[in-house]
């Protein structure tokens, strides 16, 4: 059971609409780079890239910074669970348009 399975459950219940593993393009100045996948996107707008790790890295960060802007979406968390509080393994990234 992965933790994406232990947060549907959630926001189902919440009436929140979200997609797993939502495929993305990957855009570099304009032209196609590759793909992506998004561990999870809340309601068109909120990115949720998750992790269990020692240590986030900014290869990461560049990630969820990366998934934001070809998106175009307003937020994203990068979640680490190989914390001993949550709270701790938790960043918040926000794109401006």
């Amino acid at each position: 059971m992965s933790r994406l399975d232990d947060v549907a459950p959630e926001l189902n219940e919440r009436g929140i609409p979200f997609f797993r593993q939502h495929a993305i393009d990957l855009i570099y100045k304009g032209h196609p780079v590759g793909d992506g996948r998004l561990d999870l996107l809340v309601d068109q707008r909120v990115v949720v890239e998750l992790k269990s790790v020692d240590r986030l890295a900014p290869v990461h960060e560049a990630q969820v910074l990366s998934y934001l802007k070809t998106g175009g979406y307003p937020v994203g968390l990068l979640m680490n669970f190989n914390v001993p509080r949550l709270r701790d393994g938790v960043r918040r990234f926000v794109h401006s348009a």
